[in-house]
């Protein structure tokens, strides 16, 4: 009797060529959940928010080291117009002048910005413009027209001490550059003590006697009739707005303008005092010091 292999259940076909038949494995942790729409978007808004966190990230980064090198920045400006100021004026009297010429200047604004920082006043560091001088900015002169009036006086004072060295320097070396130099400092400082605004003169004259500004808006246009002088005409143009402005705020009779032209008598002295002593020192300076154009 003829025996038969019998399978229950019978076997499963194979599949055709190519194809193999797989049943997927039982998942443990029980069937998966799609993934929908809304999912989708909250991880691409999760994506857009960690890389905008890291560009702030890197541009404040960036900032902290800008605002780091400011500081040299302004140290740059001072420089590099320094620099412009001794090569335009090499053009005029040499580089060796020019440089101490500059220096002078250089002394001269740090008395503003010594005493504006004294005053509890930030000041910039001095910005030289060719042929005009230097300046340095500040959001104000003071509280009072006597405060004004220390900043402004403090300039020729620091400034009147530079060439008062180059006098000393000149006197022991025997050297013509250093007699010019002391010439010329005391010419500058005693140029802007002429009393009108902007001039360090009309600061003076602002705790003293404000009318004198008219006296030295005189003085000031006699200059520009007498030699031609185009720095004058500038000079003269500034001193004019300046002189309308400030006079037509005195005379608003308001009570900050009030406050701020009130100046006790004993302040008013010292610096009349200081002015006029000023005046004669640079006088005298200026005469002690001259010497013949050339230079050796």
């Amino acid at each position: 009797m003829d025996q038969t292999d019998l399978t229950w259940p019978p076997p499963v076909a194979p599949e055709p060529s190519g194809q193999i038949a797989a049943t997927p494995p039982a998942n443990p942790f029980g069937p998966e959940k799609p993934v929908t729409a809304k999912r989708s978007l909250w991880r691409r808004a999760g994506g857009a928010i960690a890389g905008a966190g890291a560009l702030i990230a890197k541009f404040a980064a960036q900032l902290k080291g800008l605002l780091f090198l400011l500081p040299k920045a302004k140290l740059l400006v001072t420089a590099g117009s320094a620099l412009v100021s001794v090569a335009a004026y090499s053009l005029l009297w040499g580089w060796r002048f020019a440089v101490g010429f500059v220096v002078l200047l250089f002394i001269h604004e740090m008395g503003h910005a010594i005493q504006l920082r004294r005053e509890g006043i930030p000041a910039s560091a001095p910005t030289f413009i060719p042929f005009l001088g230097a300046v340095i900015a500040s959001r104000s002169l003071g509280d009072d027209a006597y405060a004004e009036a220390k900043v402004g006086l403090a300039g020729p004072v620091l400034g009147t001490l530079g060439a008062a060295a180059c006098l000393a320097i000149g006197e022991a070396s025997g050297s013509g550059l250093f007699m010019a130099l002391a010439y010329i400092g005391f010419l500058v400082n005693l140029f802007n003590l002429i009393p009108v605004v902007p001039l360090d003169g009309g600061r003076a004259m602002a705790a003293m006697s404000p009318w004198m500004w008219f006296i030295g808006f005189g003085v000031i246009l006699t200059g520009v009739i007498a030699l031609h002088s185009p720095f004058l005409v500038l000079v003269a143009a500034f001193a004019g707005y300046e002189l309308w402005r400030r006079w037509q705020h005195r005379r608003s009779r308001t009570l900050e303008s009030a406050a701020y032209y009130r100046v006790p008598p004993r302040a008013r002295l010292v610096i009349g005092l200081l002015y006029i002593g000023l005046i004669a020192v640079l006088a005298l300076g200026m005469d002690v010091s001259y010497v013949a154009r050339t230079i050796s």
